[in-house]
């Protein structure tokens, strides 16, 4: 196998800028794909060439054969769907990173330059410099989960339609004609079937474990951003409410009375102050009708 250090480093980088999910998906894809792949594809295909026979003397009977029954080598298939499969995360990653660096440089641009204090805070990490999916980075992580399931589905499909059968047989009738004897054909073995089958079968799990996967990560980014919605719905109601302020219950007719303006309460010295003057007013009618 080829080094994949390269690419490893590359979707490592992925981790910081996803969610929860989304780190397994790459811990699934790292250990059950990448690494069996490295480490035991070799050992359980690599004889699929040197180990595959036909009883047959005719030339080319048993590269045709071959050729038949592999259109195309297990461990290529599954390099190709690694490598389109892990795509859309990397351009995912690289328009997070384009996105995160402009959205740096506009903040800092609006960060006063004699108190050093920041006008406004960055839109797309918070505090502790998380990477938050939100606007359009929620969109584009959206949109790579989307074409990862496709991609997923995909080869999953075309694995049957070029492979055939899951299970490996142990020999089977070859009638390729020519160069195979026109009506007896040729036997041909393969080598460890057992063995074969159990790591398709494995590879085919762990691609539907990475559907599943990803359409958890869906529903889970879903809910949060319609749960950060009503949050932020609820926190804007409140700040309204608060500014409006504690409506008096004596002044609400009023200032229906005055076309809707609002009618402030007077303070507690002016409120004497009339009282005495009514006070003072009553006493001067009353030494008037004596």
């Amino acid at each position: 196998m080829g080094d994949w250090s390269y690419m490893s480093s590359l979707l490592d980088k992925v981790q910081s800028h996803s969610t929860v999910i989304g780190k397994i998906w790459m811990s699934v894809l790292f250990l059950f794909r990448i690494f069996v792949l490295g480490a035991a594809a070799d050992k359980v295909w690599g004889d699929e060439v040197s180990e595959f026979y036909c009883d047959s003397l005719e030339p080319g009977c048993e590269h045709a054969c071959y050729n038949w029954m592999f259109p195309m080598s297990y461990i290529h298939y599954w390099v190709l769907q690694i490598i389109f499969v892990s795509t859309p995360t990397l351009v995912y990653l690289g328009h997070a990173v384009h996105t995160i660096h402009k959205d740096k440089r506009r903040t800092e641009k609006l960060c006063d330059s004699t108190s050093g204090t920041v006008l406004k805070k960055p839109k797309y990490t918070d505090d502790r410099g998380k990477v938050k999916i939100t606007g359009v980075l929620f969109c584009t992580y959206m949109t790579q989960l989307v074409f990862k399931i496709l991609l997923e589905v995909g080869f999953t499909v075309a694995q049957f339609y070029i492979f055939g059968p899951v299970i490996m047989v142990a020999h089977f009738h070859c009638t390729m004609s020519p160069p195979c004897a026109r009506h007896s054909g040729a036997l041909c073995y393969i080598s460890r079937p057992t063995e074969k089958t159990i790591f398709v079968f494995f590879m085919l799990v762990v691609s539907g474990v990475s559907v599943l996967l990803n359409i958890l990560e869906i529903i889970y980014l879903i809910c949060k951003k319609s749960r950060d919605t009503r949050k932020q719905r609820q926190a804007q109601q409140y700040m309204l409410s608060s500014q409006q302020g504690p409506s008096h219950p004596g002044w609400g007719g009023m200032s229906k009375q005055y076309g809707g303006v609002p009618m402030l309460p007077l303070p507690t010295a002016a409120l004497t102050g009339l009282r005495s003057d009514d006070q003072h007013m009553e006493s001067v009618s009353k030494e008037k009708d004596t």
